[in-house]
């Protein structure tokens, strides 16, 4: 065989062993199909289409995106509170977290539009699913005495928010290692039309709300 042939082998050997293993990237790209995305596509979605009657399926309730943010009005008398808050949600997203500003000046708390005063992160896809699947199956239930989350923080809108006191529910973050403890907010965004249809429809996932 040719020098130029056995490179040629050498790099198809390369690839076919990068595919044996799914890297971050790879989730991110949408090559990896989450366990949560597959149980809405062959469970969750028949079921709903089913027993609420929907003429098509594009009617049934979706996952959008998931916003996960922290805010750090203390980062503007500690700057390096704002970059371990980047760094944390980063660790519990899988993906980078950006800084938030804030919008408007509050003269009572000394804040001037403009200012850098939170993170976030907005997760879609792969990542989306992957997060929500460690929140409900392995984060909520290491936090001390749960009874569930408020099954009543809908917008209004098929929207549900939720609020958790200590990042360190996460197994990703090392206590020993953090700046501070920190509690953030979760938004998930879904297509639902109302909150019952939302509510119906995360419960099919596993959410947990409180009776």
């Amino acid at each position: 065989m040719s020098e130029k042939k056995e490179t040629k082998a050498a790099s198809a050997e390369k690839r076919a062993e990068a595919t044996q293993s799914v890297p971050a990237e790879g989730v991110a790209e949408g090559k990896y199909d989450p366990r949560l995305k597959k149980i809405y596509r062959e469970r969750i979605a028949p079921e709903l289409f089913k027993e609420v009657g929907y003429k098509s399926v594009m009617q049934v309730p979706k996952l959008e995106k998931i916003v996960v943010s922290m805010g750090v009005g203390e980062a503007l008398q500690n700057k390096k509170l704002l970059d371990a808050a980047i760094a944390d949600l980063s660790l519990i997203t899988g993906q980078k977290a950006v800084k938030t500003k804030a919008r408007k000046s509050i003269a009572n708390f000394k804040i001037r539009a403009g200012q850098e005063i939170g993170v976030k992160v907005t997760l879609r896809g792969a990542m989306m699913y992957e997060f929500f699947d460690r929140l409900i199956n392995v984060a909520l239930p290491r936090v001390k005495d749960f009874r569930g989350v408020n099954q009543n923080a809908f917008d209004g809108h098929g929207n549900y928010s939720l609020g958790i006191t200590e990042q360190i529910i996460f197994p990703e973050i090392d206590f020993d290692k953090i700046e501070r403890v920190a509690g953030l907010n979760i938004v998930i965004v879904t297509t639902a039309r109302t909150d019952a249809e939302a509510k119906a429809f995360l419960a099919k996932f596993g959410m947990p709300f409180r009776k």
